[in-house]
């Protein structure tokens, strides 16, 4: 599933930028940057790992200052503003050096093999890669029924609303050329609902993307941050948003 072929003229990538949000993760952090940084490092993938603490109150910051020590490729940051998912990811796309970027969960409910595949799609031109747990080849491992049933819903309304193929908008596991994370600027949402205005920012703004399926498990350590009764009219609004610059901005907003 994509959206067209991939241009030939894009340039090859050199680093690939890993943004992960955590907040209070002192019992999965470790283990999720050092499976990363094995996997990357196996495959030769040029890597660095932001990981932005978000205001953990527990041990994740001195956790990630020792995990430092032998991984140099990991660049811990704190976020010094406001806190929230939405900004603790604006904050490490701030402090990525790479010419790409994906945004992993810090609990390891991504498969980091998936990392490998956004990699190597990327570098075949695409500017966009979006992981889909829903379509062929791709799965969910113990997901929560009321999660599943608010995910599929609210996936399904933003395909009728925009008119596009995508099934898995409001994962946040996806990857964008550096260009795209700039062309879909200014980003606006403090909270989950990131994880749907910068994949529809993209498509709405002309950007190529193809989708490849992933696989998700759910956390086994520490709380989920995700509140659904709150992000319902969050979700709404940013589609809203994007919506209305689809129909209404006249194109002064797409790629030049």
């Amino acid at each position: 599933m994509s959206q067209e072929n991939p241009p030939d003229h894009q340039p090859k990538l050199e680093l690939f930028s890993i943004v992960l949000p955590a907040r209070d993760e002192e019992g999965c952090i470790e283990a999720t940057v050092r499976h990363l940084h094995l996997e990357l490092s196996l495959h030769h993938v040029p890597h660095e790992i932001v990981v932005v603490d978000d205001g953990s109150t527990d041990s994740t910051w001195e956790i990630l200052q020792r995990v430092r020590a032998d991984i140099p490729q990991l660049k811990p940051v704190q976020n010094t503003g406001r806190h929230g998912f939405g900004c603790a990811i604006r904050f490490g796309l701030d402090n990525t050096t790479g010419d790409a970027v994906t945004i992993m969960m810090a609990d390891e409910s991504d498969d980091v093999r998936d990392v490998v595949v956004y990699w190597h799609k990327l570098n075949e031109g695409w500017d966009c890669v979006f992981g889909s747990r829903f379509v062929k080849g791709g799965g969910t491992i113990d997901y929560p029924a009321v999660k599943y049933l608010f995910n599929r819903m609210a996936n399904f309304f933003i395909k009728v609303m925009f008119g596009i193929k995508l099934n898995d908008t409001t994962n946040a596991f996806k990857a964008y050329r550096k260009t795209v994370i700039q062309g879909v600027q200014p980003l606006i949402s403090p909270h989950f609902n990131l994880t749907v205005e910068i994949p529809l920012k993209a498509i709405v703004r002309g950007y190529t993307w193809t989708v490849v399926p992933i696989t998700w498990r759910n956390r086994r350590t520490g709380v989920a941050k995700l509140k659904i009764k709150e992000m319902g009219s969050r979700y709404f609004f940013i589609c809203m948003y994007i919506w209305l610059e689809k129909y209404f901005s006249r194109g002064d907003y797409k790629r030049q």
